[in-house]
C-alpha cells in the first residue's frame, strides 16, 4: 500500500480511538499495535516492550515529575493569593490596573507553577470575584483570567517545552530561554487589550479605585520574593553551567517544599500526601504518553510513513510560509480537542522533518507550537481553561467565558503573526546566552 495513504489511514483510525474515550496512551497504543501485526506480523509485537521502555530510559525525563512536584507544592499554598495581592496593591491605582495585575499574577504564578489549569485556579479564585465586585464586565474578568492561564505552558520553566525537547531531541535549556520574550509579548499584549477594553467600558475611575499604604505594599512582599528567588535560581543555575535541567528541577522542587512547609505550614502529613499523589498521577501520565507516543512514532517509521511525508512536502512546489500556515491551521485544530503534551507527541515525529527541510528554525517552532496549544486551552470542545474557570464562577456562563477569551485568541494570533515577521523573538536570547545554534 501507498504510504501516504497508509498514513492518512493511520491519521483517520488514531481520531476515531483517541475520540472514543480511551486514554491517548492506550490508544496509541492500540492503533500501534494494530497496524504492526496487519503489515509486519505478529512478530513485530515482540519489540514495542523493548521501545516502550526504552523510551524511558532518559535522564532528562525526571525534570519533568521534579517541576511537577514544584508547581504542586506552589499550588496547594497561599502563593498564588499572595502573589495576586501584592500586585493589586503595588498598580490598583492605574485605570485598569485589577485587570492588569491579574495578568501579572498568571505570569509570575505559571513561570512558577508551569501549569495553566493550576495558574487558572490559583489567581482566578481571587481576581474574579474581586474584578466582579469592582465592576469588571464577566466576560473580561473570566477572560483574563482563562488566557492567563495559558501562559503556564510557554514562559519557562514548561513541562511542554520539555517534553518537545525530548520528542525532537532538542536543548531544553534553549526552549526554555525561547519562551521568555514571546512570553513577555503575549503578557504585553494581553495587557495592552485589557487597558483598552477598560477604557471603553467608560466608568475608568470605578475600575482603578482602592488605596493601600507603602506600609501595606511592602508588608506582602515576604510572602511572594522567597518563590521567585527559587525561580531565578533556578535559571542561574541551568544557564549558568552548574547543573542540569534535571538536577536544577530537583533542587528547585526541594526548595519549594520547603518553602510550603516553612512559610505557609504546610507540615500536615496529609497535606503533603496529597502534593505527592496528584504530582505522582501527573508524571506517570505524562511519561506514559511519551512512551506510548515513542511506540507511535515506531510504527510510523517502520511502515515508510513519516519518510514518505516528509519527501512528498519536499517536492511541493509551495512557498515555504505557505506550508507552515498549513502546519499552524493542523495545531490550532488538534489543539481543539487533544491536550498539549499529546499533540506534540503525535506530531513531532511528522512535522519536524517538514519544518527542518522548508528551512525553519526547530526552537523558533516550539514557541509557534505552544501558543497554538495555548489557543487550544481556551478553545472549544476541549478548551481546559474555560472549565476551570466555570468551576470557580459557575453563575458565569461558558458561552460569557469564551467570548471574553476571544481577543486574547486574538492576541495570540497575532503573536505568531509577529514571531513569523521577526523570528529573533524566539531565537534570540537562546544564541545571546547559549551561542549560535550547531
Amino acid at each position: 500500500m501507498d504510504p501516504l495513504l497508509l498514513g492518512g489511514i493511520v491519521a483517520v483510525l488514531t481520531i476515531l480511538v483517541l475520540f472514543s474515550g480511551v486514554s491517548v496512551a492506550i490508544g496509541l497504543l492500540i492503533v500501534s499495535a494494530g497496524f504492526l501485526i496487519v503489515f509486519d506480523g505478529p512478530r513485530s509485537l515482540e519489540l514495542m516492550p523493548e521501545i516502550l521502555f526504552g523510551k524511558l530510559d532518559n535522564f532528562a525525563l525526571l525534570s519533568i515529575p521534579m517541576f511537577i512536584i514544584m508547581g504542586a507544592s506552589i499550588a496547594s499554598t497561599r502563593a498564588g493569593a499572595d502573589l495576586y495581592e501584592a500586585l493589586e496593591r503595588w498598580l490598583t491605582r492605574i485605570p485598569g490596573g485589577l485587570v492588569v495585575s491579574n495578568l501579572g499574577a498568571c505570569a509570575l504564578f505559571a513561570a512558577m507553577s508551569g501549569s495553566s489549569p493550576a495558574t487558572c485556579a490559583a489567581i482566578g479564585k481571587m481576581g474574579i470575584p474581586e474584578m466582579r465586585k469592582r465592576g469588571y464586565p464577566d466576560g473580561v474578568a473570566a477572560g483574563s483570567i482563562a488566557a492567563g492561564g495559558t501562559l503556564g505552558i510557554l514562559i519557562p520553566p514548561s513541562v511542554t517545552m520539555i517534553v518537545y525537547g525530548i520528542a525532537t531531541e532538542t536543548s531544553i535549556g534553549r526552549l526554555f530561554l525561547a519562551g521568555v520574550i514571546p512570553g513577555l509579548l503575549l503578557v504585553g499584549l494581553f495587557m495592552g487589550w485589557s487597558l483598552y477594553s477598560t477604557w471603553r467600558s467608560g466608568d475608568a475611575a470605578r475600575l482603578g479605585s482602592g488605596s493601600y499604604t507603602w506600609a501595606e505594599r511592602f508588608e506582602i512582599l515576604p510572602r511572594v520574593l522567597p518563590f521567585l528567588a527559587i525561580i531565578i535560581g533556578v535559571l542561574y543555575a541551568m544557564y549558568g553551567g552548574i547543573a542540569t535541567p534535571s538536577e536544577t528541577a530537583a533542587v528547585g522542587a526541594l526548595l519549594c517544599l520547603v518553602i510550603a512547609i516553612v512559610i505557609y505550614k504546610l507540615w500536615n502529613p496529609r497535606d503533603l500526601w496529597v502534593v505527592l499523589r496528584d504530582s505522582t498521577k501527573e508524571s506517570v501520565m505524562i511519561l506514559f504518553i511519551i512512551a506510548a507516543a515513542g511506540v507511535f512514532s515506531y510504527m510510523l517509521s517502520s511502515l515508510f510513513i513519516t519518510q514518505s511525508i516528509a519527501e512528498w512536502i519536499g517536492t511541493l512546489e509551495v512557498n515555504r510560509w505557505v506550508l507552515m500556515g498549513a502546519v499552524n491551521v493542523f495545531l490550532l485544530i488538534a489543539g481543539f480537542f487533544l491536550p498539549p503534551v499529546a499533540v506534540i507527541l503525535m506530531a513531532a515525529p511528522i512535522l519536524l522533518p517538514i519544518i527542518t527541510t522548508a528551512g525553519f528554525d526547530p526552537i523558533w517552532f516550539a514557541v509557534v507550537l505552544t501558543i497554538n496549544m495555548e489557543i487550544g486551552l481556551i478553545s472549544p470542545p476541549v478548551g481546559l481553561n474555560l472549565y476551570v474557570i466555570n468551576g470557580i464562577a459557575p453563575d458565569i456562563s461558558l458561552r460569557t467565558i469564551l467570548l471574553g477569551s476571544l481577543p486574547f485568541v486574538a492576541c495570540m494570533i497575532l503573536a505568531i503573526f509577529l514571531l513569523c515577521l521577526f523570528p529573533g523573538l524566539a531565537t534570540w536570547l537562546p544564541n545571546l546566552v547559549m551561542g549560535g545554534a550547531i
